[in-house]
């Protein structure tokens, strides 16, 4: 289904719609259904509940009729009730005509079971068996007319109805006007959010007001992420417009250079400096490259990749250096969970970190523990002291004065080496070297 502007579905059937009035609707709509029901239960139990008054009153009445005919006594009719007596086959004893009941409704009656008789008059009889004073079984029954029940039961049936609606319609306008209280304070959060200043944070509500309270803490905090991202972006394009700008320029210093003294030997001297300040740029155009690439999510598929042999490569690429790399393992493998092209760039990394600052040797280490392998890369320079060891790994983070940026970093080494590492479920840290130096680790989940 296409999306519309927005991106709210255009066949969605609350798309549109107040988180009120959607709230209403549906509570309005279940009230409703349920009123109904209710007023369906209860019209369908009109009907024994209306007969069975009739049932009490004749029961009374049969009582004292009963008593009459036990002790010889005429028995009277009251006001809209029958009174009967009949023997046992339900033939008449008294002056009247027979009551018209059939046989199987007069063995009813004497087993005390009230019943209807009659087709277009109703009549409902409740019946008792007594011995009169001469010794004869005699059946005394009570009747009266079941006239009007039929439109009672149809009248109340509608007046149950009618009020479900009306109970509906109170108790939708009842829900509205309280889900409206119920969100009026996060309707002025809203108004307060669109109205916060930069670096402003929402006013947090007193305990009381729960959910709300927890709302605008996250709200809050979703603001200090955002700010500070902001301002590692802001600081990470500055610093990148900086540290471009200083070799472009140095190229362009020495092309002017150039074409102003054409001189042969000179022209050498300049091709070299040019040479190097290219390089130097085509490698921090590689570091941004590979972080902007981690910073967008894109993560090759993990490998099983075996550290030693890696190792081994790195020290190879690193060619000839001011100081030997010495590679001390204690396993012909160590296999740890991650990409080949990721731990070729955090070797070269580190061994050029460390080569750089070396005084003698350069020791790079492989162990494996239970469910992670190591890599310590150390030497015996100056180290980072304490102070910068939790910013060494920030980009273009730099130490003022023994790693400075006149030892030719661009301070994008080490924070490559960290987002590598990190996004593989492993972490990268420094600390002092045995040879009195730095120690850098990084640590990788070992492959299973």
């Amino acid at each position: 289904m296409p999306a519309a502007p927005g991106g709210h579905r255009t066949g969605a059937p609350w798309a549109g719609f107040s988180l009120r009035l959607r709230i209403t609707a549906l509570a309005t709509a279940v009230t409703l259904a349920c009123l109904l029901g209710l007023a369906m239960v209860a019209g369908r139990g009109l009907a024994p509940l209306l007969t069975g008054a009739v049932d009490d009153e004749l029961r009374t009445a049969l009582s004292g009729a009963a008593h009459d005919v036990v002790t010889g006594t005429e028995p009277a009719s009251a006001d809209g009730l029958e009174v009967r007596v009949l023997d046992t086959a339900g033939g008449a004893v008294d002056d009247a005509p027979p009551p018209a009941l059939t046989r199987d409704q007069v063995r009813a009656l004497k087993a005390g079971t009230p019943v209807t008789a009659g087709d277009r008059r109703q009549v409902r009889w409740q019946g008792s068996v007594v011995t009169a004073p001469d010794g004869s079984q005699r059946l005394v029954v009570v009747g009266t007319g079941l006239v009007g029940q039929r439109a009672a039961e149809a009248s109340g049936s509608r007046w149950l109805l009618v009020t479900a609606l009306v109970g509906t319609v109170v108790a939708g306008v009842a829900i509205w006007f309280a889900v409206g209280s119920a969100l009026a304070p996060v309707a002025r959060m809203r108004q307060s959010v669109r109205r916060l200043a930069p670096g402003a944070r929402l006013a947090v509500p007193d305990a009381a007001a729960g959910e709300l309270r927890a709302l605008a803490g996250d709200f809050n905090e979703l603001l200090d992420r955002q700010e500070a991202t902001t301002e590692r972006l802001r600081r990470f394009t500055g610093d990148a417009a900086h540290e471009l700008r200083s070799p472009v320029a140095s190229i362009r210093l020495q092309s002017e250079v150039a074409v102003t003294n054409p001189d042969p030997a000179l022209s050498q001297e300049v091709h070299a400096d040019v040479l190097a300040d290219a390089e130097r740029l085509s490698a921090l155009l590689d570091g941004l490259l590979a972080l902007a690439r981690s910073d967008a999510g894109e993560l090759p598929p993990s490998d099983d990749v075996d550290l030693v042999g890696e190792v081994h490569a790195a020290v190879a690429r690193a060619g000839e250096q001011p100081v030997p790399i010495l590679v001390n393992v204690a396993a012909d493998q160590v296999w740890a969970a991650a990409a080949r092209t990721e731990t070729g760039l955090v070797l070269d990394n580190l061994l050029r970190n460390a080569c750089r600052y070396a005084g003698t040797r350069v020791v790079v280490s492989v162990l494996a523990g239970r469910s992670t392998v190591r890599v310590l890369v150390d030497d015996d320079g100056p180290g980072v002291r304490p102070e910068h060891r939790a910013k060494v790994f920030d980009r273009f983070y730099r130490v003022s004065d023994d790693r400075a940026r006149t030892s030719g970093g661009a301070g994008l080494g080490l924070a490559l080496v960290a987002e590598l590492v990190r996004r593989r479920g492993g972490r990268a840290a420094v600390g002092e070297s045995p040879d009195g130096g730095a120690r850098f680790t990084v640590v990788w989940p070992r492959a299973r």
